[in-house]
């Protein structure tokens, strides 16, 4: 038995997961009157993403459930201590990756979300899950919170709020993740520069596009 597929976390992420299946019907709402080349440029915006994602405070954006099950395994298997999330919504994979660090034998995970109201669920769900003692969530905006008072070496990043900027949050990170870490880039097609660079020959980065919509990255150099 492993923490995911134990209680409190299994059941928990059940609901979750079914809860967060029922509110996909709710997501259309918040591109009302818009063509679908407006929305897509909206959520690849680097400018445009406070507004999105306050359009969306109501909803849990969650990895899939496959991509759940992926963090949790990429980070058993890399032994994962130190992670940082880049959008933390309703705690969803934070909740993988924090019962991955219990099974290594204990760690941090950073994880940020600028939106009140899911910091707040997100606090108690991971609570609820007995995972709050592994992780630290800041409140802001990611540009600003994953600006400071980073570990000294990060063993993996899951990049999966505003699209645009993840390329900006690599900036930020790029000097702490050692050799080998790895970077798991939820719907990075949207964040073109991203890929060009995680993809680029030579650029330090082995990279392939992983199911339909994640990037596996790893550093190399």
């Amino acid at each position: 038995m492993t923490t995911l597929n134990s209680e409190p976390v299994a059941s928990l992420l059940d609901r979750l997961f079914t809860e967060a299946d029922a509110s996909r019907v709710d997501i259309p709402a918040t591109f009302a009157g818009m063509t679908d080349d407006q929305a897509h440029a909206m959520l690849g915006s680097r400018t445009e993403y406070l507004d999105l994602y306050t359009r969306m405070k109501d909803l849990p954006l969650p990895v899939s459930r496959e991509a759940g099950s992926l963090l949790y395994m990429l980070a058993r298997f890399g032994n994962a201590r130190s992670i940082v999330e880049f959008g933390t919504s309703f705690g969803i994979s934070t909740l993988h990756l924090a019962a991955a660090i219990r099974d290594n034998g204990g760690g941090r995970i950073i994880t940020t979300e600028f939106e009140p109201s899911k910091i707040a669920r997100a606090r108690r769900n991971i609570e609820a899950g007995g995972l709050l003692d592994l992780v630290e969530i800041r409140e802001g905006d990611a540009l600003v919170t994953l600006g400071r008072d980073l570990p000294e070496s990060i063993d993996l990043v899951l990049l999966d709020g505003a699209k645009g900027l993840y390329n900006d949050i690599l900036d930020l990170l790029e000097s702490r993740l050692r050799p080998g870490a790895l970077l798991v880039g939820d719907n990075a097609d949207m964040c073109p520069e991203y890929l060009e660079r995680v993809r680029a020959i030579g650029g330090g980065y082995l990279s392939i596009p992983f199911a339909d919509d994640v990037e596996l990255s790893m550093k190399i150099g």
